[in-house]
């Protein structure tokens, strides 16, 4: 029996009453997977005949359509990914596309010597691209959308990929215990008033604080905080001067001074910036504390240096 192919070169789906389609008999799970594959073909993705006869199947066997949504699941995670998608403000449409992507083959590669097609499931497959522009236009649509509620900054997730777990520990301390005190010791004396140098730089209390692992790395964490747009260091020193007395009396800071014959201390400060605040309250505290009204306030310095 030859089968009947649409416009698209795919094999038609039976309908049933009210001119639906077998889509709209599958059990709830079966649906959702069903409906992503059908919804990939407007982006130029064929999925083989194979595939649409288990879709079909499904709809009158329950072991098949259990079948077809655990072959889904262990690559999107089924529905419970498309909801938590869509729950972070991913359109449905985006959600079932990517589900469909999955459902038509394994993941897609490059095809040799081509720019405009994958190879999924051994055959090359045209691949719709997206221009910048129209990811622009995607997201001020986005923007006009008054029934979106999400409101996490998408750069949230690629920034857990670029944190050390002390990291986390920094971000976290300085969302509960505030701006933190930092000083530069440098020479003073008379030479030091025509030209003063640099002895130590941004020495501070951060890694005791914090409950570091790594005390050592503490520069190169505050440097990536800082890569990273979630801490600024600033100029201007903190109103507690007693946070100072506390700081220039550790072994690190007396050493410095030490070091040379006269010196001066700078009082500076480290800060969460707002950006920073907000990740912390999103990704690494609980919502009973990210709603806290006791967390000290994090104003922005006067100016962004990291001089």
């Amino acid at each position: 029996m030859t089968e009947e192919l649409d416009k698209d070169g795919l094999p038609r789906l039976p309908a049933v009453a009210g001119n639906g389609v077998v889509v709209e008999s599958l059990p709830g799970l079966a649906r959702v997977a069903a409906t992503a594959a059908i919804n990939t073909t407007g982006w130029g993705l064929r999925t083989t005949a194979r595939n649409w006869r288990r879709v079909g199947r499904a709809a009158t066997s329950r072991d098949e359509a259990v079948a077809l949504i655990r072959e889904v699941g262990s690559v999107v995670g089924t529905v419970g990914e498309i909801a938590r998608q869509v729950a972070d403000g991913v359109p449905v449409g985006t959600a079932l596309l990517k589900a469909g992507e999955q459902l038509g083959g394994a993941p897609a590669t490059r095809s040799p010597g081509s720019d405009n097609g994958r190879v999924i499931g051994g055959e090359v497959v045209a691949v719709r691209s997206t221009s910048l522009r129209e990811r622009g236009q995607e997201l001020l649509e986005k923007s006009r959308d008054v029934w979106a509620t999400d409101n996490r900054h998408p750069a949230f997730d690629r920034i857990l990929d670029d944190l050390a777990p002390d990291e986390a520990r920094i971000l976290v301390m300085l969302l509960k215990n505030g701006p933190q005190p930092s000083v530069d010791i440098r020479t003073g004396g008379p030479i030091g008033m025509v030209s003063s140098q640099l002895v130590a730089p941004g020495l501070n209390m951060i890694g005791a604080r914090a409950g570091l692992r790594y005390l050592d790395q503490v520069p190169s964490y505050l440097n990536n905080l800082f890569r990273l747009g979630l801490v600024w260091f600033s100029r201007e020193p903190l109103h507690d001067h007693l946070e100072y007395q506390v700081l220039e009396a550790q072994p690190e800071v007396l050493a410095a001074m030490h070091s040379v014959k006269f010196a001066k201390v700078v009082r500076r400060s480290v800060h969460l910036t707002p950006f920073g605040e907000e990740f912390c309250r999103q990704a690494l505290v609980d919502e009973r504390i990210a709603t806290s009204h006791d967390l000290p306030e994090h104003h922005a310095p006067p100016e962004i240096d990291s001089d």
